[in-house]
């Protein structure tokens, strides 16, 4: 029995609303120090990072409300809803009172279904993606919202030695329907993860033999190997080592979209979904390209392979 096709409808993203250049990073030289490396902006690719004193709430609905007005989405016709977050409330009493907050901030009246993803760190986002995938695909849902929002609760980890961070919201439907004229949409091809339980605690172990697995089963799915995507769209950590665990992984760096690491920093989960954003607001994406939302952490690797639809 074939399974429904998905779509994934009008990304969008906020990002926190104050914009400070790296330098402004709490005690820079010593964490700098901390982890002895060169003072080397422009190696690293730290740029600017944004801000926010509001809420992941805030941010959640503010970027979910952007992606479902894109899609001229009636709220009554959103029957699922993801929250994806690395920083969920401590006791069950808090639960529900986000999951209200939320709700009735994006006015989903009808949302017959309610999931939290976090114990996936900075691949929550895509791991979202795959649980909605299979909602739709297996009919359960035929519109799901997912949202991604994270926010640095301690400026003494602003900068780590992987990545500069950024406050913000990232969102996106996924749908049985396709998108309607003059909307962002691409054909969901497939979704792949691999684990290895073996390093999920460490730092700094980030094995691009993952990468390759999941590599392989997208192209058992669908036929498509690393050489046909037309772009990947990873994580924004820092450039070296995006540039080395990709290429590791198969992809040339001329296909692999890193320009956001300065522009934005990394925005925890969101990354991948940002840069989609912006490659569809560029005009860059083309018609029937195939497109790689992609992101590993230490002992896990998460993608979904995207065709643009015409």
């Amino acid at each position: 029995m074939s399974s429904t096709p998905v779509f994934l409808l009008s990304p969008r993203y906020v990002l926190g609303e104050t914009e400070e250049p790296y330098t402004a990073v709490e005690d820079l030289a010593e964490r700098v120090a901390q982890y002895a490396i060169p003072m080397a902006p422009r190696t690293w690719g730290w740029g600017s990072f944004f801000r926010t004193a509001r809420t992941t709430v805030e941010l959640a609905v503010e970027s979910g409300n952007a992606t479902l007005d894109a899609a001229g989405a009636d709220r009554s016709s959103v029957d699922g809803l993801i929250v994806c977050s690395s920083s969920f409330p401590g006791t069950v009493d808090g639960h529900a009172p986000l999951v209200g907050a939320v709700l009735n901030g994006l006015g989903l009246t009808r949302a017959s279904f309610t999931a939290g993803v976090t114990l996936n760190r900075c691949n929550n986002l895509l791991a979202g993606l795959h649980t909605a995938r299979a909602l739709v695909a297996s009919g359960a849902h035929r519109l799901v919202l997912v949202v991604t929002t994270d926010k640095i609760l301690d400026e003494s980890v602003r900068l780590e030695k992987f990545a500069l961070f950024s406050d913000g919201a990232a969102s996106c439907l996924v749908g049985a329907a396709g998108p309607g004229p003059g909307g962002d949409g691409l054909a969901v091809l497939a979704s792949a993860g691999a684990q290895d339980p073996a390093v999920l605690g460490l730092r700094d172990q980030i094995d691009s033999r993952l990468a390759i697995a999941v590599n392989a089963d997208l192209e058992h799915a669908t036929g498509v190997s690393p050489e046909k995507v037309t772009a990947l769209l990873p994580a924004n950590l820092v450039r070296p080592l995006i540039t080395m665990k990709e290429r590791q992984a198969g992809f040339a760096p001329d296909r692999t979209r890193t320009g956001n690491i300065e522009r934005l920093g990394h925005c925890f989960a969101a990354d991948p979904l940002i840069n989609l954003t912006d490659l569809l607001a560029s005009g860059d994406a083309v018609d029937d390209g195939l497109y790689l939302l992609a992101s590993s952490v230490p002992g896990a690797r998460h993608g979904v392979l995207l065709r643009k639809c015409p």
